[in-house]
């Protein structure tokens, strides 16, 4: 595969922390490894194409979060894509929407059912901070920064995403986001992917069948290094 694309879902609305970035990240470390990547954003009004290979949604509030799943429910479009193999990385209020059910606005929310979690109310402590997580498909400890106040269980066919050292994750301090096949969620903002271009690679070697091998940039090195100490 010479040229990737890559879906933007709902910025307007799932772009509170930045987690937009993880689009441009993909595209430039594809660069470096020879392929083209488009770029694609779709609004609350559009449909979502089918020919994406790697779809992204971020985080929000729940009025957000809200509008973004109503415009989700209008067709299967996400859910095809990722039956043909396509890749989803959703972030925060992203993963609750595909899981089986979240709460918004103070009432219980069905969701896409695209990962067996169930997201409830985490009471009046709110998870905000740094988070350092281990991810067994990596192998690699990853990190990033939280701000939510809900608490994730996972259901029987959902493998946690990284087992948290450091920081709340799901909201137990044990567990971070969910993974099944090419089904990633998280509770890490960074965003994620450029403070774990190593996560990054793997989604782009998901989509594309092609493993890569890591870039080497002392700068991005140093940083993760000057990261990992806080």
């Amino acid at each position: 595969m010479s040229n990737i694309r890559i879906i933007r879902i709902h910025n307007e609305l799932l772009g509170t922390y930045g987690d937009q970035g993880n689009a441009e990240v993909l595209a430039f470390r594809a660069k470096f490894h020879g392929i083209a990547a488009t770029i694609t954003d779709v609004t609350y009004e559009q449909s979502i194409p089918r020919n994406g290979n790697i779809y992204l949604l971020g985080g929000a509030e729940d009025s957000a979060q809200l509008l973004s799943l109503e415009a989700l429910r209008r067709e299967n479009n996400l859910q095809e894509a990722i039956a043909d193999g396509a890749v989803l990385l959703a972030v925060c209020a992203g993963f609750q929407i595909i899981g089986q059910s979240f709460w918004a606005n103070g009432a219980k929310v069905e969701g896409l059912g695209l990962l067996d979690v169930e997201s409830n109310p985490g009471g009046k402590k709110r998870c905000v901070g740094e988070v350092k997580a281990r991810c067994s498909i990596l192998n690699l400890e990853l990190n990033g920064f939280e701000n939510h106040s809900g608490t994730t269980t996972l259901g029987s066919s959902a493998q946690a995403f990284a087992k948290v050292s450091s920081g709340y994750g799901n909201g137990d301090g044990k567990s971070d986001g969910a993974v099944l096949g090419n089904v990633f969620g998280t509770y890490m903002h960074g965003p994620i992917l450029a403070r774990n271009p190593q996560l990054a690679d793997l989604l782009l070697t998901r989509a594309t069948a092609r493993p890569f091998s890591q870039i080497e940039d002392p700068l991005a090195s140093s940083y993760a290094s000057i990261a990992r100490k806080y």
